[in-house]
Parts: C-alpha cells; sequence; structure tokens
C-alpha cells in the first residue's frame, strides 16, 4: 500500500521574506512571467521542465531549505508534490509572486523586459475565447458546439485533478518563452548545483 504523501510546508509572504535567505528560491513559471517580476535571488525552473533539475535541486535542497513559488501557489504547490515524489522536500509560497508583491516586498525585474499576462489570466483568456468562438461557429454549424464542451470538460478535469494542460501548451508559446533573465536553462541548473557566493546571500540579506 502507498504512503500517503504528506502536504508541502506553506509560508506566508512575511515567513519567507523573514527567512528568505537561508532558501534556494525555485521560480517555476515560464521564463517570460519570470523575466516580467520575480523574487530576489529566484532561479527559474518552469514546471514543464522540472523533472529535468532534480538532481540539481536535490543537490540544493541537501545544502538547505528549497522554496518553491510560482504565480498564485498553484503551480508551486504541484511542484513540491512532484518533487517530494522524487525524494526532494521543498516548501511553497502561500499566493505566490501576486501576494509577495502585494506585500510591497522587492521584486526583481530585469531592465528592459516585458511582462506577460499572469498564467491564470493566459487561462481564462484563451477558454473564454474558445468557449466563445464554439457558440458563435455552432450557430453556422452545430459541431462546432463540441469545441465549447471539450473546453468546459476540460476545465472540469482541470479542477479535479489540480493540473492544466492549457497552461502548460500555453507555457510554450513564443512570449512565456522568452528569457528576459538572459540565464540558460543548463547555466540555472549548474548554478542549483554549487553552494551559492557568500557575498550573493550577503546582498540578498543586506536588500531585504
Amino acid at each position: 500500500m502507498t504512503t500517503p504523501t504528506a502536504p508541502a510546508a506553506t509560508l506566508t509572504p512575511q515567513e519567507a521574506v523573514n527567512r528568505l535567505g537561508e532558501f534556494t528560491v525555485v521560480d517555476v513559471r515560464s521564463p517570460g512571467e519570470h523575466a516580467g517580476g520575480h523574487l530576489p535571488g529566484a532561479h527559474n525552473v518552469p514546471l514543464d521542465r522540472l523533472d529535468e533539475a532534480v538532481p540539481a535541486l536535490g543537490a540544493a535542497a541537501a545544502r538547505g531549505p528549497l522554496l518553491l513559488v510560482c504565480a498564485s501557489g498553484n503551480r508551486s504547490a504541484q511542484g513540491c508534490a512532484r518533487l517530494t515524489a522524487r525524494g526532494v522536500e521543498a516548501a511553497t509560497l502561500e499566493g505566490g509572486t501576486s501576494a509577495w508583491a502585494a506585500a510591497g516586498l522587492p521584486v526583481d525585474r530585469p531592465a528592459g523586459s516585458r511582462t506577460p499576462w499572469a498564467m491564470d489570466r493566459q487561462v481564462r483568456f484563451a477558454a473564454g475565447s474558445l468557449v466563445a468562438l464554439g457558440f458563435l461557429a455552432g450557430r453556422a454549424w452545430r459541431p462546432a458546439h463540441w469545441l465549447s464542451g471539450a473546453v468546459g470538460a476540460g476545465l472540469v478535469f482541470s479542477g479535479v485533478t489540480n493540473t492544466c494542460g492549457m497552461a502548460a501548451a500555453l507555457a510554450r508559446l513564443p512570449h512565456n518563452r522568452a528569457a528576459g533573465s538572459a540565464v540558460p536553462f543548463e547555466e540555472t541548473l549548474a548554478r542549483l548545483g554549487r553552494p551559492a557566493a557568500a557575498p550573493q546571500a550577503r546582498q540578498l540579506r543586506h536588500r531585504l
């Protein structure tokens, strides 16, 4: 019989900021979202590439705790569950970067970076557009109504399973893949796999 997995620890923004120097922060949003504004010192490991990063994340977790973040806390909770199943423990940020920024805490934004919509907003827009398209097209060709039905069924499945295939698909679009931070994924993995420099850790504590 499989032993149930304990839920990941959840930190509020204030709890996290008081301990941020202790954590390796991992942002599981798309590169475009990450470039639009992220927690200081956060490494970008998109959720759809998390499995590739398990060895590097395991090395980082062996040195100290991991904190996963996303826009709202949903994707980071999924990431924590996937890492726990692979033997890597991580905490998640309650409310994600939205709650962090709303609390007036510091956010890094690379110069010249463009900010795409948050993924949940992109999903709402895409789903709503497809439902409307299916309804309108169905007035001329009745089978087109199945498009609206398929989107509705997908949203129900997403709610039941706490996953989102549409978000995974949207994350692969060019505007979400634009790496404004200019840090290649392979370099991110290398940074996660080695200890952080002491001056960098001191600089982070000073900013907070």
